[in-house]
């Protein structure tokens, strides 16, 4: 299907319906329960499901059908890591036996999950353009809006 993908209908919500389109009525409705993490996650992609994990539920982006999606964010953004700390470690070339500096496969690996990981990002709304686009119902007033209505403004 050529053009864009479509936005799942919660996402739209979230940000406000801008394009003011009918939403989809007949959307399929996962289980709204927060997934539990896979035990099969390395150490570092669990510690960043349980970091990120009650951001997105509160926000309503994340079910029970998204948990390989988040699992996949989750070790991408693991395997970024363990490259960058082999990268740190070692450098990011090394000398061939013919005396050639040549790239370690390390930093193939780290651009490879990054990526992975920032497509991954985009659909939980993890990246600053993603989430500028998203209003939470339940976000807290900005100092702004408090000034605003002390002055009585429309706030």
């Amino acid at each position: 299907m050529a053009g864009r993908k479509p936005k799942p209908t919660s996402l739209k919500m979230l940000e406000g319906n801008p394009g003011k389109r009918q939403l989809n009525p007949n959307e399929p409705k996962p289980d709204a329960s927060v997934p539990k993490c896979p035990a099969w996650l390395s150490k570092e992609a669990k510690r960043e499901w349980k970091r990120l994990v009650p951001f997105l539920e509160q926000a309503g982006l994340l079910t029970q059908v998204d948990r390989a999606a988040f699992a996949g964010y989750c070790q991408s953004y693991a395997d970024w890591v363990d490259a960058k700390a082999h990268i740190a470690e070692e450098g990011s070339t090394f000398e061939t036996p013919n005396g050639y500096q040549q790239q370690t496969p390390w930093v193939s690996i780290a651009q490879a999950s990054l990526k992975t990981m920032l497509k991954f990002c985009t659909e939980f709304g993890l990246t600053p353009s993603s989430r500028s686009r998203i209003v939470a119902a339940n976000a807290p007033e900005s100092e702004a809006d408090d000034m605003e209505m002390l002055l009585g403004g429309d706030g």
